[in-house]
Formats: C-alpha cells, structure tokens, sequence
C-alpha cells in the first residue's frame, strides 16, 4: 500500500513539472523583465530619468528576442550602464539563456539533470538528447572565438576612425549585436556611415551568416571539414547561399538607379550595399542605405526574406531556412507525383514537412493578424505595418521609420510577436497547452474530403 502511495506522490510531481518549452517561454519572460527594470533606472540613461516602463520592456524584448527594433536611439539615450544592460541581454538571448545556466552548472561542478537537458533538446531545437551538453559548451566556445575575431578586427578598423577606447567599445557592442543577430546600433544610423568601408561590411555580414546559420551546422562543418555534411547541413547552406544570391541579384537590380538608395553609388558600392542588404533581413537588421526611400517591390522582397530568416539553432529568428526547404521540396515532390520527398539522396519524413507547413501557415496567420490590428491602432502607411510586423516576427529589426511613433497598443503589438518570434509559435502553443497527450492515441477510421 505504501508503494501505491509512494508511486501516486511521484506521478502527481512529475504531473507538476514544468515542460520544457514552458521553462523556455517563463525563462525568456524573466530575463526580459529584468532587462526592463534595470533600463527604468535612473543611471541606464543620459538624462538621469530611466525610460518609461512602456518603452524599457520593449527595449529590453528587442534585445533579449535579438530583433533591433527601437523606439529611442541607443547611442545617444542610453548611458554606458544602460547600453552595457543591453548588450547583456542581446548575448543571453542570442545563445539562449539555458546555455548560460548550462555553462554555470558545469563550472560549478553541478551534474546536468534530464530535465535540464531536454530543455536544451528543446532550446536547440534538436531531435535527440544524445551530445545535448556537448552541443551546449561548443555554442558557447564557438560564440566567444568568433566574436573575439569579430571584436579584434573591427578594434583595428575603428581605430582610425575613434580613440582606441571607445573603438574597442564600439567594435564589442556591434560585433556581438551582429553575431547575435540583433541589430542594436550606437551611431544612430545603423551603419550607413560604413556604406563603403568593404572591411566593416564583410566583417559584420561574415559574423551575421554565422551567426545566423545555426551552431550544429558550424559544428558538422568544422568536424567534417565540409565534407560528407548531414542532410539537415546541407540543405542551411544551400538555401542560406541561394537567398542570398537572390536577395543581392534582385537588390542590385531594383535599386541600381535609385537616387535614395544605391543610385549615386559606383559598382562597388552598389555591389556591397546589395550584398549586405540582402543578408541583413535574415534576422540581423543592420542597414547601410536609406530603409525609407526603398522602392515598394524591394520592400516585398525583404519581407519575404525577413519571413524566412536564419536557419535552427542559431541566435536568429523567421520561419527559419529548413521549414522554407521543407515546403518548397514538398510541393515540387506534390507537383512531381512523388511518393516520397527526397532531396540529396535522401528522403523527409512526412512528419517534417506537416510540421514545416503548420510553422509557416501559422506564422502567416499571425502576421495577419497582427498587421491587421495595427492598422486600426496606428495611422501608418500598410507596407509600413506589415513590414513592422514582419521584422518583428522574424527577430530582424529593420524599419520604414515608424517605430518610435507607435502608440502604446501598437508598442504592446510588436512587442508580443517579438516575443512570439524568438520563442516560436509552436514552443508557446505547446507551453500553453497540456503535457499529457495520452487521450491523442486513438486511431480513426480515414475519410477524404476534396480540396484545391
């Protein structure tokens, strides 16, 4: 009898366990409301005031979902206590905050639970817990080289331009706001100043790319030397190379007479601007062209990479490039009358491609519904809206110029698909639901219905 009770006490605990994409979803929503008291102090910024909280929790969401959007300019209203905060939380939100606690455990000789560990399964977005910790402690050695490499040439380049002081200052900010994804600038104009400096512009796209292609693909690549990669690797780099193919081709050509733009711009810099505009969208959010003169079709165009963003696993945010691949090669094989998806001489489970089609129609389905709302609350051109809505969802951080005009319910807005972004749809829906699925088991009879 005592064993009976002793096994219903410990069922009713596992029962009360928090799921793992709950832990992520509360574990996010701390950070940023710390982030946001701490900008609310009266040193986080210049005048002595502290932000409004309205405006420090988006602050604070931008820079823990490593969007970028801004409804006060960082460099000149924020002190070094306020912009230090910021960069904090750019660097927990980009490699997520149970890598940090992973690294503390490890350091502290801490024993890492399976619990722990299928929290990290989830915030990886891994499909087995095999390597999971290790996976852990590579993200962080890898975030700290690379962003190291980043800090020490960008230091160099600067130096001629500021103070070394205030050069390594600024190289560390933007380089981990590159790395991260996050777009957080202290110049004022993102990095227009730099429109030309081809050092600048490939170090920052160098850093977004990999901080945007996910830390298991930096890792099959690095131990595999590019050679016989996994299937989930080989579609990132492919996709990622051919959006940004695209995306460079298509802004070179939309905008080469565009006085606004590129217009003015000789070969060279019309060639870099393109490139970097077209890496940019996917989740990072530097600029170094005038975002409100764009022509409307290349404002589609940014949409639509800014929809997919980076790929899983990294520090960015979008749909991602995998879900992209999915439903793209699921439609072909659709079209082709194939039984089985198959891509490199492999074959996608239909389980995968259902999962990519319900991420993608759920985050259309979210855009709309947002963009939606914004028009009734704010006074803004539609592709404004929709390209505000779109940044925010996908963690991007570009703007037409209309964030710091929102209204307190358009703040509240973006601000909630920042959030929705960075942690995924699915993680809040699972988190929001419940974690016993033991009534889901029954099979039915199937039955067909007509569509298209």
């Amino acid at each position: 009898m005592n064993e009976i009770f002793k096994i219903n006490i410990q069922s009713e605990k596992e029962k009360k366990k928090l799921s793992p994409p709950r832990v992520l979803a509360i574990g996010f929503m701390s950070v940023i409301l710390t982030g946001a008291l701490l900008l609310t102090l009266s040193i986080a910024t210049v005048d002595g005031k502290g932000l409004p909280f309205v405006d420090a929790l988006f602050t604070a969401t931008s820079a823990v979902c490593v969007t970028g959007l801004v409804v006060v300019d960082t460099g000149s209203v924020f002190s070094v206590f306020g912009q230090i905060v910021i960069l904090l939380l750019i660097q927990i939100g980009g490699l997520g905050f149970m890598t940090f606690a992973t690294m503390f455990a490890i350091l502290l000789g801490k024993k890492i639970n399976l619990n722990e560990r299928m929290i990290l399964q989830e915030a990886y977005n891994q499909s087995t817990l095999g390597g999971i910790v290790r996976l852990a402690k590579y993200v962080f050695l890898a975030a700290f080289v690379i962003e190291s490499m980043g800090v020490i040439i960008l230091t160099i380049r600067w130096s001629y331009c500021f103070n070394l002081g205030k050069a390594f200052y600024y190289a560390l900010f933007h380089t981990v706001s590159a790395f991260n994804n996050a777009g957080f600038d202290l110049f004022g104009n993102s990095l227009v100043n730099f429109q030309n400096d081809i050092i600048t512009n490939l170090t920052v796209m160098v850093l977004i790319v990999l901080g945007g292609i996910g830390f298991s693909v930096i890792s099959d690549v690095y131990s595999k030397r590019g050679k016989h990669l996994n299937l989930h690797s080989w579609i990132v780099i492919r996709t990622t190379g051919l959006l940004i193919a695209i995306g460079a081709i298509l802004f070179f050509l939309l905008e080469f007479n565009n006085p606004g733009t590129i217009g003015s711009l000789g070969y060279q810099g019309k060639f870099l601007s393109s490139l970097f505009q077209s890496i940019t969208p996917r989740t990072a959010g530097f600029n170094t062209v005038n975002m409100s003169a764009l022509k409307d079709t290349t404002v589609l165009m940014l949409i639509i990479l800014m929809f997919i963003g980076a790929s899983p696993g990294s520090t960015g945010g979008g749909i991602k490039t995998t879900t992209f691949a999915a439903v793209i090669l699921s439609i072909f094989c659709m079209l082709g009358n194939k039984r089985q998806i198959t891509v490199h001489d492999k074959s996608i489970s239909r389980e995968v491609t259902q999962k990519a089609a319900a991420i993608m129609t759920l985050a259309i389905m979210w855009i709309i519904l947002i963009t939606g709302l914004l028009t009734l609350t704010e006074k803004a051109d539609f592709m404004a809206l929709l390209f505000e809505t779109v940044s925010a969802f996908g963690t991007v951080g570009l703007s037409l110029g209309i964030t710091s005009s929102l209204s307190f319910l358009g703040k509240f807005l973006i601000i909630i698909t920042m959030f929705t972004g960075r942690v995924g749809l699915l993680t809040i829906a699972y988190s929001i639901g419940k974690n016993d699925d033991s009534g889901n088991q029954a099979k039915y009879p199937e039955s067909k219905i007509m569509v298209g």
